[in-house]
This record gives structure tokens, C-alpha cells and sequence, in this order.
């Protein structure tokens, strides 16, 4: 195992050196010192003790892991935030009503005690990372199975966390894998569950363009609302209270207002969630060819049905404006990814990989290995299809996922039945706000038809078999389901009680989810966890056999990290792009595009009067470029993926240009496989974040605390 370790640590460090393919990578920012030549070679001005250490306040301590799968960034000495409008999509929702429509009108605190706290919302704090990857991997040895190793790593990474979070107050830790298991990093996190909604747009400009815009370049999308974080006293982590006081951050961003051009250097600190840049052909061709086009057209159906439902009442767009904004994201991209997974010809590109990697490995270490990944994913094809299946069909069925929330609150001790009414009003509260039965019926109808069409009978419950037996069809058992269950009634739900134990667990929509949970945990979950264990383990020779193919064969490939929700810095330039022939696209967007797409009859296009009125008047103030319009996007060859949400986008010198917040449609499949002349992240530029404050939300007063760079 030492030999194993020492060969994978030196051949990263010699091939760290070596040039990526024009600005893709995602790179950890303690080894960012390895990258720092080619960012200054590419019009980086600092250097990488600003970006990361351990020793003084740098850019990483103005950077935060905003809630479960966003980025934020501190844009004042007084805790503001800044991320996206679609990462506080569900706090602005929260707070809003048919009285209080704040998705509809915006929202904007005109003094600290009229912040809005979010129950459940917090905020992290990168303290250090450091590589832990002998202490996690002492005690395994050569040859023994990836259980057992599993085991030994999972004991080994819980006494880690369990010494590193016992510095100080509000500390939480994560062991994370990199390179499928050859490295591990332990990282530090300083938590903060006080943070408080500050300020956020109309949807209708945050959220601008809506799905027909979404993944789309030109972009007109101010996405973008304020946070503010609260700490006690001593600014340490506390819950919410009306005595903390605003947090005190080590490091916040300086704002640029002078703009950007084309060509410039930019550079994006955040959390990306999750890549596979390092995947196997068989597995490119399950997404392109299977499960992508699956889940698309799965998806398609319930957001047809929403769609439907909320043009029809403010109150069921309310409801639904979050749920089918989660929807809809992953269904869009996923269509881009088949797209540009198709046009890169990357199961081709891969397999003509793998064939002179074997014949190079024929012999040697790494001999048989991507025949034997071929072989695994032949094995877990099926019932990958089958989880994929069961999660975007019987997973989705709100008023199943609900009833077992509830039967879950039933604790029975001997003969002794408890329940907690608390929490059980909580949730009822929070489900029966923002559920509307017409939607989840027909939407159990749509897949659950899907799923008898399309998964073959052997992956198929017998529960579900004999009930769709019973009833006849798929129709009739949605009829009874959403007739007979209490769970339809918040009055019934209201009224439980320990004695009800029996009814709840009896109740059709509880019995829906529990038997295919059952099913899952037992005919499938088991299969699927095996086979990606032994696809772990064969990943963990490949990726140590990719290293020192490119490496003795003198292939200018730079290997960085598959992301994994750590934060990262990925840099690039203001770049556009050219999708198909005799088109190209200039790398930014101004006001004047809003202006043309603005349309009173389209929900996504009917921006406010007031917008409407300052671009009559050109009542820009300051916030203009060089051509007198007021710039709103930009687009940049910064590698980017889910959880860059939110993400500062920075110039040369470390001041914030923009937010990230999106990727160019036809460059989604950079998850898989990275295209330099296509790939494009989206980011909204600061000035039209300043100009809304001023102009739309008249609470320029946020200015006097933040500090601008001309």
C-alpha cells in the first residue's frame, strides 16, 4: 500500500506541471501553488498565498458553502452575501404568499430588523484542508476486498473528523476520496445556521427567461439575492437569536465596477458538486443512450402537468415555483449533455483510448483493466436502470414521501407506542403549503405508466405487480390512492395520535413507498452497491494506470480531481463562442436585450414597470458600459458545474466582477468531457447587481458597506 501511495503522489505532482487543455480543470486550492505559473502566465496578478493559507486571510475565507449545493461570497465587513436568486429560491418561496408575493415583487430589507431568518439554512467556511491519505489508508493491504477496505478507511476517516472538529466552536469535517480512492483530503469547515434574507429581485428578473432561457447564451437573468450572516458576540457559530450581531468576516471581496472585455482574465472560487471526467466508455454510453433520454422524457411529463396547473392559479404557481424550477434544471441540461456527448463523439474518442491503453498495459500492472470496467458496467446496467427508474417515478410522488415522514415519527418501545405531534405539525405545515393533489395524482399516473412500459418485469416488485393486477390499471390505483388516504386531508393528518400507529402504516400511500423501499433495499441496492464497489476499486488501478500511460507516453494531459462538493478554483478568460456554423456569440449581454424579449403575455418575459420605465428615461446612473447600455452577462471558459452556483467570478487582481450561474446549453456535457471551444460558464455581471439594488429595490443604503474598485 506505501508503494502504491508513493507511485500515485509522484506521478500527480509530475504530471500537476503539465498544461491542461486550454481552461478546463477544477483545482484544490491548497495545491493551487502548482497551477499559479500558468494563471500568471495567463494575467493572474497575485499570487497563491492570496488565494489559499492557512497562515493569513485570503480569498478562501471570503467564500462560502451556501446551504446543500450552492456557493456564496462575502461582499462586506458586515457578513453581506451574495449568491444566486435559484440558490435562495426556497427561502424567498418560504416567505412568500398570495398577501406577501415576494417570488412576484421582490423583496428588500430597508434595516436589519426587517432581515428575514430561514429556519434550517446555514452557510460554511473553509478552514484548511490537508491530505490525509496515509492515516486513511493505514492498516490496508495488497490484495484484501473492497469491503474490508471500505471499513478500514470509513473507521479511519470517522477518527479524523472526530479529533479535527474538536478545535472550536461550530466545526464540522469530511473526509473526501479523490481519484476514486488513490488520495484523501480532510476538510475543515466552520458552520454558520444564522443567515438572514437581506434582498432579492422579482423573479422576474432573477429568474428572467425562466426555463425557455435556462442554459441558454444570450442571458438576461439577474440571478442574484443578499444574505446576511449573524454570529454571537464572540462572531462565533450560533442559532438564530435577535442578540447576535452581524458576522465579521477574515476576508470579503472588493468590487470592480469597471468592467470587463473580452480576453480578460478571470478566475471562479466555489463548490462544484459533481464531474466524471475520468469515466469509462460503457459508462458514457449508459448516459448518452439510456439514461439521459429516460430521464428526460420522465421529466418532460411532470413538468407538463405542473406547467398546465400553474398557469391556471397564482396560488399553485406560488406552490410550485421551486419544485418545478428543481425539475426542470437537471431535465434541460441533461438534453445539452446528449447533445454534446453525441457531437464530441466521446464514446468513440474513449474507446480508441482504452484500446492503446491496453495494448500499453498488456503485461504490466494495469493489464485486463478496461475490459474489466467494461465487464462490471455490463453487470450493473439493468439495475442501474432500475434504480434510475425508481427514483424519478416512485420517489417523486409527494404524498408517499409525506406519508412516510409521518409513519417514520411512530417509535414503539416493547408495548409502549410514542409519537411526536412537533414534528409531525412541522412537516404537515411545510407539505400541505405547497402541495396541490391535482398535480401529484396526474403526475403519479404520467410515470407510473412509464414504469410499467419500460422496466423490464423481472425488476419489478411483486407488490407492484399484484397491485397493478388488482386495480386494473394505473389510473384506477391513482383514483383510490388519492381518494382513500388520509394523508389527502390535513385535518386527518392534524389528528393524529400514538393510537393511529396501525392506520398510518396501513395507509395506501405509505404502503406505496414502503413496499418499493423494501424492494429497492433488498433486490437492488445490494447488486448496485457490489458492482460499484468493484467498479471502485478496478477505477482506482485505471486512474493510477491513466497517470502513467500519459505520463511515460508523453501525453500533455494535466489530471485535477473529479469534483465532489470541495471547493475548488478553476480559471479561464472572457471568451465567446461559436455553436454551429456562421454563428458566433459575443461573450456579454446589456439591457437592451432584456428590452427585446420583454413581452407582458409571457410569465418569464414580463419584466417590471419600473424596469421598462428607467430604460424609456436611460436613468442607468452609473452602472453603464462603454456603450452606454447597462451590461447584465458574461460568459468565460471557466470549468464549471453544479455548485458553482452562486460562485465569485473574479478578475486578475482578486476583485469580484460577477456571479456565476450557469453553463452554455450546448457545453453541459463538461461534466463528462470538456470541449475548450465550446465549454462556457455564465455569470452575472456585478453592475447589473448594483444597478438592480439602486434602481429596482431602492436599497442603495447596502452600498455605504462595500467597497469599490474603479
Amino acid at each position: 500500500m506505501k508503494k502504491s501511495f508513493r507511485f500515485i503522489m509522484t506521478a500527480m505532482l509530475a504530471i500537476a506541471g503539465m498544461t491542461a487543455k486550454a481552461d478546463e480543470g477544477m483545482w484544490l486550492p491548497s495545491l493551487i501553488s502548482q497551477r499559479i505559473v500558468d494563471m500568471q502566465e495567463k494575467g493572474f496578478r497575485l499570487d497563491a498565498e492570496d488565494l489559499y493559507s492557512v497562515n493569513q486571510a485570503s480569498l478562501k475565507d471570503a467564500v462560502v458553502l451556501f446551504g446543500r449545493g450552492c456557493t456564496g461570497e462575502l461582499i462586506s465587513p458586515e457578513g453581506l452575501l451574495l449568491t444566486n436568486h435559484h440558490c435562495g429560491y426556497g427561502q424567498i418561496q418560504q416567505h412568500s404568499s398570495v398577501e406577501h408575493d415576494y417570488l412576484k415583487d421582490g423583496f428588500w430589507a430597508m434595516s436589519r430588523e426587517e432581515e428575514l431568518p430561514n429556519k434550517g439554512l446555514s452557510v460554511s467556511f473553509l478552514e484548511r484542508m490537508k491530505d490525509v491519505t496515509a492515516l486513511v489508508l493505514e492498516g490496508c493491504q495488497a490484495g484484501m476486498s473492497e469491503e474490508d477496505r471500505v471499513e478500514i478507511v470509513k473507521k479511519n476517516s470517522q477518527a479524523i473528523i472526530d479529533e479535527a472538529v474538536k478545535e472550536g466552536k461550530g466545526l464540522r469535517a469530511t473526509v473526501e476520496a479523490l481519484y476514486y480512492g488513490n488520495q484523501y483530503f480532510l476538510f475543515i469547515y466552520r458552520q454558520y445556521e444564522d443567515v438572514r434574507l437581506v434582498g432579492a429581485p422579482p423573479s422576474s428578473i432573477g429568474k428572467f427567461g425562466g426555463d425557455t432561457d435556462n442554459w441558454m447564451w444570450p442571458r438576461h437573468t439577474g440571478d442574484f439575492s443578499m444574505f446576511r450572516i449573524y454570529a454571537d458576540k464572540d462572531n462565533n457559530p450560533a442559532p438564530y437569536s435577535k442578540d447576535n450581531v452581524p458576522y465579521r468576516p477574515k476576508k470579503y471581496f472588493h468590487i470592480s465596477t469597471k468592467g470587463v472585455q473580452e480576453g480578460d482574465f478571470t478566475f471562479i472560487y466555489g463548490f462544484p458538486g459533481r464531474t466524471q471526467e475520468y469515466l469509462h466508455s460503457a459508462g458514457v454510453r449508459y448516459i448518452e443512450e439510456i439514461s439521459d433520454p429516460h430521464k428526460i422524457h420522465l421529466r418532460t411529463l411532470r413538468l407538463d402537468i405542473m406547467n398546465r396547473h400553474q398557469a391556471e392559479s397564482q396560488k399553485v404557481r406560488i406552490q410550485y415555483s421551486s419544485k418545478n424550477a428543481n425539475v426542470a434544471n437537471a431535465w434541460k441540461k441533461w438534453q445539452g449533455e446528449v447533445k454534446g456527448i453525441k457531437k464530441m463523439k466521446t464514446v468513440q474518442t474513449k474507446q480508441e483510448f482504452e484500446a492503446a491503453f491496453a495494448k500499453w498495459a498488456k503485461g504490466g500492472e494495469f493489464d485486463g483493466v478496461t475490459d474489466r470496467l467494461a465487464a462490471i458496467y455490463a453487470e450493473l446496467e439493468p439495475y442501474q436502470f432500475a434504480t434510475d427508474y425508481y427514483t424519478e417515478t416512485v420517489r417523486t410522488i409527494e404524498i408517499a414521501n409525506f406519508a412516510m415522514s409521518i409513519a417514520r415519527l411512530f417509535i414503539q418501545e416493547d408495548s409502549l407506542v410514542t409519537f411526536d405531534n412537533a414534528k409531525a405539525s412541522e412537516l404537515a405545515e411545510s407539505f400541505y403549503k405547497d402541495w396541490h393533489l391535482p398535480i401529484d395524482k396526474e403526475s403519479f399516473t404520467a410515470v407510473m405508466n412509464e414504469y410499467e412500459k419500460n422496466v423490464p418485469a423481472e425488476f419489478k416488485p411483486a407488490y407492484y405487480k399484484e397491485k397493478l393486477a388488482e386495480y386494473g390499471s394505473v389510473e384506477a390505483w391513482a383514483e383510490d390512492m388519492f381518494t382513500s388516504s388520509l394523508f389527502t386531508d390535513p385535518a386527518k393528518t392534524a389528528s393524529l395520535s400514538p393510537a393511529d400507529k396501525e392506520r398510518v402504516m396501513s395507509d395506501p400511500a405509505t404502503v406505496f413507498f414502503n413496499e418499493f423501499l423494501k424492494w429497492y433495499y433488498a433486490d437492488v441496492l445490494p447488486v448496485t452497491t457490489r458492482l460499484n464497489q468493484e467498479l471502485q476499486l478496478v477505477y482506482r488501478d485505471y486512474m493510477r494506470g491513466q497517470m502513467a500511460y500519459c505520463r511515460t507516453q508523453r501525453i500533455p494531459k494535466a489530471f485535477y480531481p473529479d469534483a465532489n462538493l470541495t471547493l475548488r478554483v478553476a480559471y479561464g478568460h472572457i471568451k465567446g463562442y461559436s455553436p454551429a456554423d456562421g454563428t458566433y456569440y459575443l461573450p456579454s449581454s446589456t439591457i437592451k436585450g432584456i428590452m427585446e424579449k420583454d413581452n407582458p403575455e409571457i410569465f418569464d418575459y414580463n419584466i417590471p414597470q419600473r424596469l421598462r420605465d428607467i430604460y424609456a428615461t436611460k436613468d442607468y446612473g452609473r452602472w453603464t458600459d462603454a456603450s452606454g447600455e447597462v451590461p447584465v452577462c458574461f460568459i468565460a471558459t471557466n470549468h464549471t458545474t453544479g455548485g458553482n452556483s452562486g460562485s465569485p467570478v473574479i478578475n486578475a487582481d482578486g476583485d469580484l466582477i460577477g456571479l456565476n450561474f450557469d453553463r452554455v446549453w450546448e457545453g453541459t456535457m463538461s461534466d463528462i468531457v470538456f470541449d475548450p471551444e465550446i465549454c462556457r460558464n455564465i455569470a452575472l455581471d456585478i453592475r447589473y447587481v448594483l444597478f438592480t439594488i439602486e434602481k429596482i429595490g431602492e436599497a442603495d443604503y447596502l452600498f455605504d458597506e462595500m467597497t469599490f474598485t474603479e
